[in-house]
């Protein structure tokens, strides 16, 4: 092979290696992407059956309650929708009804949420900035919930 063609083939085969290593690139950025819906997203647009996704609200009062083994399932709301999520494990400390929470995990249908992780306000300062938004979206946000 002439020098001409060898380095025609090997330009050749770095572009198809990059090309290679951009594909799973993105199809690694695409799997690790966790979208946030607010209730009433759910409700107006369902993500796809099974998508990984986080759902964020507020607990709604007397919605907790506690099965066997640690079962725990709640509604979260964001004043227009209500999600019920069902969770297996130990919630955190800080965990409350009428509190901001986020729920990793996957819906099993319109308004049931299997989660496989809960977060709750870490301190009396916080609220999850996708819950902050949702509720100014919602007409909700008060004032005394500090602006972060």
């Amino acid at each position: 092979m002439k020098p001409k063609h060898q380095r025609l083939a090997f330009i050749v085969f770095a572009l198809v290696m990059l090309g290679i290593a951009t594909t799973l690139i993105l199809t690694s950025f695409k799997e690790n992407i966790v979208f946030f819906y607010a209730p009433s997203d759910i409700a107006d647009n369902p993500p796809e059956p099974g998508q990984f996704i986080r759902v964020g609200g507020f607990v709604e009062q007397g919605s907790v309650t506690h099965g066997e083994a640690d079962h725990v399932t709640f509604q979260i709301t964001d004043f227009e929708t209500v999600i019920t999520v069902n969770y297996q494990g130990t919630l955190p400390a800080l965990f409350r009804e009428e509190q901001g929470v986020v729920a990793e995990g996957v819906l099993t249908d319109a308004t049931h949420f299997k989660a496989e992780r809960i977060l709750a306000k870490h301190d009396e300062n916080y609220m999850p900035p996708e819950v902050a938004k949702t509720l100014k979206k919602s007409g909700h946000w008060k004032d005394q919930y500090p602006a972060k």
